[in-house]
């Protein structure tokens, strides 16, 4: 074997040695810390961070043509258009989202230890996953009537398998944003063998899409959803 050949592999050994496990994942639970806590709603296999794309706003003869007047109003429509610069063209800078797997044990722990309550969703009997950071509307009534138009546009997604539709999408409004919290049933049976399962979610304007791979989604040798 020519000596150089795999020289590139001491390197990347290296940086796999350096990317040690947090130090939370070595705890018991009992003795995670608020900081611990933190850094799992901030970034861990259970929470991503990603940017949503904003859909361009339909003209006037568009909305006519669907019967519709005037443009949408409410979550995801609301404060998600950027800054028009001298062109009349406004320029749509991706929103910044925290997509959060809340039945997950370490989230809901980690939840507890932080002091940042979940939502107060109806049902937690299931998979649920919250969407947080969406734009501040006037997002006030009924969380699920709130949330049903939002419905029919998000799935979890499995190579080879059937979509999966929420059974209930809840809308509530914090101080200065909205989440959105979304119930997936336990009959789809999400295990190992999935690899990778993707939230997908359209909320008025914005396109959410994540990727969570399920073999880093263990915690204690089970795994967590």
């Amino acid at each position: 074997m020519h000596p150089t050949r795999f020289s590139w592999l001491i390197p990347c050994s290296a940086v796999l040695l350096i990317a040690a496990e947090p130090i939370w994942m070595e705890k018991p639970i009992a003795n995670w810390t608020e900081e611990d806590a933190r850094q799992i709603l901030a970034s861990s296999p259970w929470v991503k961070t990603v940017v949503a794309g904003v859909t361009r706003r339909e003209t006037e003869d568009e909305r006519r043509q669907g019967g519709n007047m005037g443009q949408p109003t409410g979550v995801g429509y609301d404060g998600v258009d950027g800054k028009r610069s001298n062109s009349s063209v406004p320029k749509l800078p991706g929103i910044r989202l925290t997509v959060r797997w809340e039945s997950a044990l370490p989230v809901r722990v980690a939840e507890i230890k932080a002091h940042e309550p979940p939502p107060p969703v109806l049902s937690d009997d299931g998979y649920v996953i919250a969407v947080y950071g969406i734009p501040a509307s006037f997002a006030k009534g009924d969380p699920t009537s709130l949330g049903k138009p939002l419905k029919e546009s998000a799935a979890l997604k499995r190579e080879g398998k059937k979509d999966i539709p929420p059974s209930s999408v809840e809308v509530f409004q914090l101080e200065n944003s909205v989440v959105v919290a979304y119930l997936f049933p336990l009959s789809a049976e999400i295990g190992k063998k999935d690899d990778v399962i993707e939230f997908s979610a359209l909320i008025g304007r914005l396109q959410v899409s994540q990727h969570f791979l399920l073999a880093n989604m263990q915690f204690q040798g089970k795994l967590e959803l």
